[in-house]
C-alpha cells in the first residue's frame, strides 16, 4: 500500500502500515547520528530544546550552506543505520519514536523495541541525497552544530511528501532483512 501521512503518525496509524508500504510523509522530522544519541540518551526529555516524540527521527548527515537568510539543504540522504542499534531501543522507548528513517536496517534489539513501542522502520533509498533535499521545505533549528560538527548536528526539518520511504521493519516484529 502506498500512504501520504502527516508527522507525527497516530498509534492507530503505524498500526496499519505493514513492511512493504510506501510512506511520504509530510511535517517535521530531525537527524541524529551516534554522538546526537549518545548527547540525547544523556540528558532528560525536558532538557531538549525540541520534541523527538512529534517527529520523525532520519538518519542522517546532510550537506548544509548558510545563506543570509537561513539554511539551505544541499544533500540529506540516509546514514548507515547499524551503527545506531547500540542506542536505538533505549531512544525509541525514551523518546517515543514512531518512525525511524535510515538505509540498511537495523537489527533485533531495535526490531522489539519496535514492536513493544508501537513504531516503524523505513529504509530511505541510498544515493537519493539530492532528491531528499528537494522535500525539506524549511531548516527550523540546529543543535550542537560547534560541538559536532555538521553532519552529527541534530538538524530539524520542515518535509513536504518526503519520501519514498519503505517500510523495512513493522509494529507487528516483521522485517524484509530477516524472515522469522
Amino acid at each position: 500500500m502506498e500512504y501520504h501521512l502527516e508527522i507525527p503518525l497516530t498509534a492507530e496509524t503505524v498500526k496499519k502500515l505493514h513492511i512493504g508500504d510506501v510512506l511520504y510523509i509530510t511535517g517535521k522530522i530531525f537527524t541524529a547520528r551516534d554522538e546526537a544519541h549518545k548527547i540525547m540518551l544523556h540528558k532528560e526529555k525536558t532538557d531538549l530544546p525540541f520534541n523527538p516524540s512529534e517527529m520523525a527521527l532520519y538518519h542522517c548527515g546532510p550537506l548544509m550552506k548558510k545563506t543570509p537568510r537561513g539554511w539551505n539543504t544541499i544533500s540529506a540522504g540516509p546514514t548507515t543505520s547499524g551503527r545506531m542499534e547500540l542506542f536505538e531501543d533505549r531512544f525509541i522507548e525514551k523518546y517515543g519514536i514512531t518512525v525511524i528513517i535510515g538505509k540498511g536496517g537495523m537489527g533485533e534489539k531495535t526490531k522489539k523495541a519496535l514492536q513493544k513501542h508501537n513504531a516503524v522502520y523505513t529504509a530511505y533509498p541510498g544515493g537519493a541525497g539530492a532528491l531528499a533535499a528537494d522535500r525539506v521545505k524549511d531548516v527550523h533549528a540546529v543543535y550542537w552544530l560547534d560541538e559536532l560538527g555538521m553532519p552529527e548536528a541534530v538538524w530539524i526539518f520542515e518535509v513536504e511528501e518526503f519520501g519514498p520511504l519503505i517500510v523495512a521493519m513493522d509494529s507487528h516484529g516483521n522485517s524484509i532483512y530477516k524472515t522469522k
